[in-house]
């Protein structure tokens, strides 16, 4: 390796990584380790149809019969599964109906990270469904879209409003029988983005997401669902 690449690899370790900061709002955490139990509470806590409760617990068992990928080329240290939380969600009283209800925490962390909602909602004109720990806390733009029949929203509200659609797709791609961690994502996804195109229709507006996680000691895992029907286009 050449000297201007040791010293590049250098500078760039001794830096602080300027994301890693927390939020400090009012969180809900679940006990550490992963069961039966805890793939249960996690899907009690969402509301979900028994029905997906019985998918996350298949996926749970069947993870239990899998190792551990290997990668070429890393050195990684093996994670010890029973030492994170697997579900973590900044306490609302209510559901929100305005960015004026988000907590003005939540706000400043978005800023933090370069994700200002309101400027992309007043100039750029892309809808944001934004993830903090566990929880979807906000999506732009869901009437707007929902006049063309879009629907895009998070994963618990799909489950709620169109699950005959979540249904159908969730795992179609990659099912959790597939590898190690689709196993795991499967069994203990807390959310995520769902989006819907109706056939023929095409998006008005880019889509984004953005996941964080926040609270120290907690696995992220999360769902994005896209279904775009016959002659359908999005980005």
């Amino acid at each position: 390796m050449a000297d201007n690449e040791k010293e590049l690899l250098e500078h760039i370790g001794g830096q602080e990584y300027k994301y890693g900061f927390t939020t400090q709002i009012d969180t809900e955490l679940i006990r550490k380790g992963l069961d039966e139990e805890v793939v249960r509470l996690i899907s009690a806590k969402k509301g979900e149809p028994e029905w997906m409760t019985e998918r996350r617990v298949a996926a749970f068992r069947h993870w239990l019969t899998l190792e551990p990928p290997t990668w070429a080329h890393l050195r990684i240290p093996p994670i010890d599964f029973q030492d994170i939380i697997y579900y973590a969600a900044p306490k609302t009283g209510k559901s929100l109906e305005s960015m004026d209800e988000v907590d003005p925490e939540l706000k400043r962390t978005f800023d933090k990270l370069g994700i200002p909602l309101e400027e992309q909602m007043a100039l750029a004109g892309v809808a944001v469904d934004a993830v903090m720990d566990s929880v979807s806390v906000k999506t732009t733009f869901k009437e707007t879209l929902a006049e063309k029949g879009i629907v895009f929203c998070s994963i618990s509200e799909a489950l709620r409003d169109c699950p005959e659609l979540v249904r159908k797709y969730l795992g179609s791609v990659v099912p959790y029988t597939d590898n190690f961690y689709a196993a795991l994502n499967a069994a203990v996804f807390s959310d995520g983005s769902f989006c819907y195109i109706p056939k023929g229709v095409r998006c008005p507006m880019e889509l984004s997401t953005y996941f964080r996680i926040n609270a120290a000691g907690t696995g992220q895992f999360e769902r994005t669902l896209i279904v775009a029907d016959e002659g359908a286009y999005v980005s």
